[in-house]
């Protein structure tokens, strides 16, 4: 059973979505605070996570950067383009706006927990990674990664073709490659870059300009 944390401090919105999740065959875990969330984080990972913004504490947009490899679906009453964009930017798999529909919300949150994740391989375009066995390939055809070169890969990758910042891959990677530099990451997003299209035939990266990177669409 998949388990998805809520993050909101309003009570009825809360149990209202704790019982939507229970009746569709979630485990719902809670979390009233940003505080609380990551406790409830290191405690137990979801597999998803429901994240109003304005809460005590670290609000929403503060805790966000601390969550790492889990979806978040961005639940908030905040309706303006600049702050869907800034949410997304910052690492939000999506945004949905309150009100909201429960039947959109649990199409969205069926699409975060499916979506390009099967039996261990990510896949987006024609490139396939496996992170059981640490393979790649692109158009079919096997690519040889260093270290960093994979761990910005499946950064991108879980991006979903979204703008990555250099910050977020920065920390993304942090664990896996401390050798990184953020004056090195261009140099290592261009070997990646170059290995993939050697491969696949075409530019599967690209660079969004003072801002990071994406895979594109």
């Amino acid at each position: 059973m998949k388990k998805i944390l809520i993050v909101d401090d309003d009570p009825s919105i809360g149990e209202m979505l704790e019982e939507l999740l229970n009746k569709n065959g979630y485990e719902p875990l809670r979390a009233t605070s940003g505080a609380e969330a990551l406790a409830v984080i290191s405690a137990c990972p979801p597999d998803l996570i429901l994240l109003d913004l304005m809460l005590p504490g670290i609000c929403g947009e503060a805790l966000l950067p601390y969550i790492k490899s889990i979806p978040v679906i961005v639940v908030s009453a905040k309706v303006g383009v600049e702050d869907k964009v800034a949410m997304l930017l910052s690492g939000a798999a999506d945004y949905i706006t309150k009100p909201f529909d429960t039947n959109e919300l649990l199409a969205r949150i069926s699409v975060q927990l499916r979506s390009g994740a099967c039996g261990g391989e990510l896949t987006y375009d024609d490139i396939t990674l496996n992170v059981n066995d640490f393979t790649v390939t692109a158009g079919g055809k096997p690519v040889k990664l260093t270290k960093t070169e994979y761990a910005i890969l499946l950064t991108l990758l879980k991006s979903k073709g979204k703008p990555v910042t250099k910050e977020r891959i920065m920390s993304e990677i942090e664990s896996k490659t401390p050798d990184c530099e953020e004056n090195s990451l261009r140099t290592h997003v261009g070997n990646l870059r170059q290995k993939l299209k050697t491969a696949g035939g075409k530019d599967y990266i690209e660079a969004i300009w003072g801002i990071g990177y994406k895979l594109k669409s």
